[in-house]
């Protein structure tokens, strides 16, 4: 039986978003404090990590391409009541991280200064963003493990054992970055390398948690094989929903990236200010986030169980809270800006444009709730391709384009970046929401609905 066999047994939005918060939160306050420790030694730091931390998310993204299909074929399997292709599912998708996961995390190590000099990282910062880099990289090959069985945990329900793995494993990085970055007693000062340590070791412990609540949580055993066979049947499920869902991602982190190196040709300040806003405005992200990937879990479920008419009022009243707490919450970072900024540094003229910035984003987070909150149910759905193929010429056009015409051409700096990422997630954002309220989706449903019922 299904965990949502009966509408009165459907966990409501906010009790799955909040475990997810916190998750979230946690990640955005170890951000938050690495970039807080960079900037005290110099905001070339700030800077190095800003770009550092970028490029390893952009890698990152390539999990995606897994992480978005596992969630959706095994909720839809669990929502159909097949546990037993949902563990298929599970155990193919361990495999395929490793061989994913040693993949990225070799690119990310012999081409670090390649990735570096293509985002424009300015000659200063260089010599310490490479070396951390490469300490990063053998921790992407934990976070592929990491971020594939937490999907897995969530897809049954299990948040608050994946809560509290990442909290350990936050936890952990927290207290071993700030004596490796510094020195401690014995320990040397490592500096930004220091703290791509503490996350290599925070990683491996938050690997050996998860392998424990899927034994005792999930019974889910894993045998030496399944660290590295590839299973076709259940990673053709997986990518089927998983590529398309994973292009989306990576051509807006592409994107994205194209927008940094134009911010890296404004200079290292102009870095240094970016970075500083964006951990800010990332806990309104995180707010919009939770609720998204709530909303793609139950939406999994009910399109499982065949309860498509639930799963539309469910997207409508999700996307209508998201959008007034993303509203309220970015209203309230950018009247605190100043002094939120003073955190980072006390340089007037980052403080100052910083203050721009943050309200700019009030525009911005607004429209990026449509993207998050529609495209992870359109996704839950079956419907992948559309925002994929609607979003491409934004992104390109739009966000990469504008950033460019807006932030050098015009000479608007990171204003211009900011009006071009707001345009962006506008137009995604409308177009991803009157795909769902024309119920453009409800075929895909079905026809995920007649794959379960032929399994």
């Amino acid at each position: 039986m299904s965990a949502l066999s009966t509408p009165s047994s459907r966990p409501r939005v906010f009790t799955l978003a909040w475990p997810l918060l916190i998750e979230l939160s946690l990640a955005v306050a170890i951000g938050v404090a690495g970039t807080a420790m960079a900037a005290r030694v110099s905001d070339t730091a700030g800077a190095a990590f800003a770009v550092t931390i970028q490029i390893s998310q952009t890698l990152f993204l390539l999990f995606r391409i897994l992480g978005s299909g596992i969630g959706v074929v095994i909720t839809q399997n669990l929502g159909g009541g097949r546990r037993d292709v949902a563990d298929k599912v599970a155990l193919a998708m361990v495999g395929a991280s490793t061989w994913l996961g040693v993949a990225v995390a070799l690119l990310a190590f012999a081409g670090a200064n390649t990735l570096l000099h293509a985002l424009q990282a300015p000659d200063a910062v260089l010599p310490l963003a490479t070396p951390m880099l490469q300490v990063l990289a053998p921790a992407l090959l934990f976070d592929a493990w990491n971020a594939a069985m937490a999907g897995v945990m969530r897809a049954h329900l299990r948040l608050r054992d994946s809560l509290l793995v990442l909290a350990v494993m936050h936890a952990s990085h927290l207290l071993l970055a700030f004596p490796l970055m510094v020195g401690w007693g014995p320990l040397p000062a490592l500096g930004l390398p220091g703290y791509a340590l503490a996350l290599l070791l925070s990683r491996a412990l938050g690997l050996a948690l998860h392998l424990g609540f899927w034994r005792r949580s999930l019974g889910i055993r894993l045998q030496w094989g399944d660290w590295w066979r590839l299973r076709r049947a259940p990673l053709a499920d997986v990518l089927h929903i998983g590529i398309p869902a994973g292009a989306e991602n990576i051509a807006w982190r592409l994107s994205f990236m194209a927008s940094m190196a134009v911010a890296g040709s404004l200079g290292e300040r102009a870095l240094a200010t970016m970075a500083y806003v964006q951990q800010i405005g990332g806990v309104v992200v995180m707010c919009s986030l939770a609720v998204a990937l709530a909303v793609e879990i139950l939406v999994g479920h009910l399109i499982g169980a065949g309860r498509l008419r639930e799963a539309h009022g469910l997207v409508r009243a999700s996307l209508a809270r998201g959008l007034a707490v993303s509203g309220v919450m970015s209203t309230a970072m950018a009247l605190a800006g100043p002094w939120l900024l003073g955190w980072f540094t006390r340089d007037p003229a980052i403080v100052r444009e910083g203050a721009i910035l943050l309200w700019l984003t009030v525009v911005l987070e607004v429209g990026r709730t449509f993207n998050l909150v529609v495209i992870n149910a359109l996704r839950a759905a079956g419907d992948v391709r559309y925002p994929v193929m609607a979003g491409a010429a934004s992104m390109a056009l739009v966000l990469a384009g504008g950033s460019w015409l807006l932030g050098l051409h015009f000479g608007l700096g990171l204003a211009g970046l900011w009006i071009a990422y707001a345009a962006d997630e506008w137009i995604r954002g409308l177009l991803m929401w009157r795909r769902w309220a024309v119920q453009a989706w409800v075929p895909y449903a079905r026809a995920a609905r007649r794959r379960l019922r032929l399994q």
